[in-house]
């Protein structure tokens, strides 16, 4: 293949423009700048000869247009069928685009965005509850034939989400046990009550913030990467592949990470309680002079394990939204980074966003159950 080239012939009548070569994109180079530079401005017509021309993709014929601006051309030689509709886009006169008026704003536009938000979370609902059903049918399915459970899978998922998450809900859990116990430390010392830091550490621990910190630090490390693995293996084609080979999606990827999280979780919150507790012992026994064992004594007859269990009890429906959130977002994924970027994102605001929610609709339940 030959150089991209052109000539200029200024002598009397109309400009003549004669390309050669090849113009396309691996070729082209500083040719298209220079044609440009040469060409200069004005507004004369332009008889434009290709008979030399090898080749022309679509970046050769822009940077013609381009090049020539608004000025009149006249094609001049036989072309062939591929070169037509290159040859229609160097024909016409093009404004160029720094010269385009901007696009009107409608008054109406914030009323568009709004609608459009509105039609947007409707499909986003619709299929969140289409892919909840399917992810149910399969864990149905599951439990029906234990056998087609993918074991290597799931014990990968149990190890990456729920074992490499222990130390760092311990550490978080204990500090807010710690905080709570040093709040309610200055007040119940003021009342003369201090040695109801045991129960305001207790509940608070084991009925709310075990089980929604735990799912917290749960939706932000496991979620996102579910999210993000499955959505590179969308990227790469890879669930299409398995969809041809007859692999049922749902029963291989989402199954196994919804599984995982079902039987994690609740060791997480265990592990938050544990870590709390200690927190606010640590705390009473140094500013309130609460000896570990009178705390611990306190915290049976005073507490009670029905805490224990009210915090408990969220952790299968955490752990549902957390693994279909990050699931339904993976496979949701297009064929581009900032669309892999917007649902690991969307995977971990929508799932913390959803735990709040059910666990305010569990107090209000366990409220009205006076538990």
């Amino acid at each position: 293949m030959s150089a991209p080239g052109y000539h200029l012939d200024r002598d009397g009548g109309p400009l003549v423009l004669t390309l050669s070569g090849t113009w396309e994109i691996v070729h082209l180079r500083d040719v298209p700048d220079r044609l440009m530079n040469d060409l200069g401005g004005g507004d004369e017509n332009v008889v434009l000869k290709i008979a030399d021309l090898s080749e022309i993709d679509t970046a050769g014929a822009f940077a013609v247009a381009r090049a020539l601006g608004n000025r009149q051309v006249d094609v001049v030689g036989e072309l062939r069928p591929e070169f037509k509709g290159l040859a229609s886009l160097i024909n016409s006169r093009r404004q160029p685009f720094e010269d385009l008026p901007p696009k009107p704003r409608s008054k109406f536009a914030v009323f568009d965005r709004i609608g459009r938000d509105v039609v947007d979370f409707g499909q986003e609902a619709y299929r969140g509850q289409v892919f909840a059903g399917r992810m149910v049918m399969t864990l149905v399915g599951l439990v029906r034939h234990p056998r087609r459970v993918r074991l290597t899978p799931l014990v990968l998922m149990m190890e990456q989400a729920g074992l490499a998450a222990t130390p760092i809900v311990f550490f978080m859990t204990f500090f807010i046990g710690a905080v709570l116990a040093l709040v309610g430390s200055n007040m119940l010392q003021t009342l003369g009550v201090k040695i109801y830091a045991v129960e305001l550490v207790g509940i608070g621990v084991l009925r709310e913030f075990g089980a929604v910190v735990a799912a917290i630090l749960f939706s932000g490390r496991s979620a996102s990467a579910f999210a993000a693995q499955l959505g590179s293996m969308r990227m790469n084609q890879e669930i299409d592949a398995m969809q041809v080979m007859g692999v049922d999606v749902f029963e291989a990827l989402v199954a196994p990470r919804v599984i995982a999280a079902l039987i994690m979780l609740p060791l997480l919150i265990l592990v938050a309680d544990l870590g709390g507790l200690a927190g606010g012992m640590l705390v009473s026994s140094a500013l309130l002079n609460i000896s570990p064992d009178l705390f611990l004594q306190r915290l049976v007859d005073s507490v009670g394990i029905q805490q224990f269990w009210v915090g408990l009890a969220k952790a299968p429906l955490f752990a549902l939204v957390i693994g279909a959130t990050g699931c339904r977002q993976g496979l949701s994924v297009g064929s581009d980074v900032e669309s892999l970027g917007a649902r690991v994102t969307a995977a971990v605001v929508q799932s913390i966003f959803l735990i709040i929610m059910f666990d305010a609709l569990f107090a209000v339940l366990f409220w009205r159950l006076d538990l």
